[in-house]
């Protein structure tokens, strides 16, 4: 299959450059991928290309090459294939330059072409990339979109342990993607997993096993903080001292249950659903932060601390 879309996209590429009405002849020795052996084969080829193209919208003609019409060659009238000027303005053109920059799926920037075939944009920089990254496995989140929107179960690898859940929805948050929806095994407890973690994702056999709650919205599921988006359920208690108390109090979820302690520090209970994201988080504070517990999520910083030492 691979092969046949690359061909057929030379020869697409091939008619699109043309000035001229091209032969069979020119075509096969010209375009990538009709080295055939014998004529026979060239032309069975040839012609399910050329169906390809038409089945695709691709208005492939065969005209004259000359005024005595003895000869007929390949086109693609321009008028049938061009898209229409649609008419933007200045302003206009340089917005959906700023947001094809600012949006990066795949982790590429999109290239300035497409904004020339629409008469070309002012651009003030050297048309860097903007802002966010959608993400780079397109795979995972192909996946994920596909089980959300035909609710078949998605299945995937988390922190050792194979899970299976229900997908309610995906969204983007904070850079990354995160699919929403609670476990087979527990249906009642509806969870977010960062599909960056998620290894080898894929959906069950079975369309429509299971429905979306009345007005559910996949985005009022993404825990406030990222350490809150995973599938462990720890509570942890931490102790801030007082002088990164009031740091640590900007970056607390409404979940988090504080306490300001009469030396000033802050002692607060919050739930841990990824504690990975927790550690790096609590690392940036040195020593000025303590895990009180639980014994297990202290211990696991304590290496970490003696790791980097």
């Amino acid at each position: 299959m691979q092969r046949v879309i690359e061909r057929t996209l030379n020869l697409l590429a091939f008619l699109l450059t043309a000035d001229r009405p091209v032969t069979a002849d020119e075509i096969r020795v010209t375009v990538a991928g009709y080295d055939h052996e014998s004529d026979q084969a060239f032309h069975r080829t040839f012609e399910r290309d050329k169906d390809l193209l038409r089945r695709l919208g691709v208005p492939l003609e065969l005209v004259p090459t000359d005024a005595w019409e003895v000869e007929l060659g390949y086109v693609i009238p321009g008028d049938d294939w061009e898209l229409a000027d649609p008419g933007l303005t200045d302003d206009e053109r340089t917005a959906v330059l700023l947001a094809a920059q600012a949006v990066r799926f795949g982790g590429q920037a999109a290239g300035a072409d497409a904004l020339f075939k629409l008469g070309g944009a002012r651009s003030g920089g050297g048309g860097e990339p903007l802002a966010a990254d959608l993400g780079l496995d397109t795979a995972s989140i192909e996946a994920a979109f596909h089980s959300v929107a035909d609710r078949r179960e998605l299945i995937f690898e988390y922190t050792g342990s194979l899970r299976t859940i229900f997908p309610y929805g995906l969204v983007h948050r904070r850079g990354h993607w995160y699919v929403v929806g609670p476990e087979v095994v527990d249906p009642g407890v509806v969870k977010a997993f960062r599909l960056d973690r998620a290894g080898g994702p894929r959906s069950g056999e079975n369309r429509g096993v299971f429905e979306r709650p009345p007005g559910f919205k996949a985005s009022e599921a993404i825990p406030n903080a990222p350490w809150e988006a995973g599938a462990d359920d720890l509570e942890a208690v931490v102790r801030f001292d007082a002088d990164v108390a009031w740091l640590a109090e900007r970056h607390l979820s409404p979940d988090a249950v504080s306490t300001h302690l009469e030396d000033g520090s802050l002692e607060v209970q919050m739930p841990v659903s990824a504690p990975g994201a927790f550690l790096g988080w609590i690392v940036g504070f040195e020593d000025r932060a303590e895990i009180i517990s639980p014994p297990q999520l202290r211990e696991r910083f304590l290496e970490l601390v003696r790791a980097g030492s």
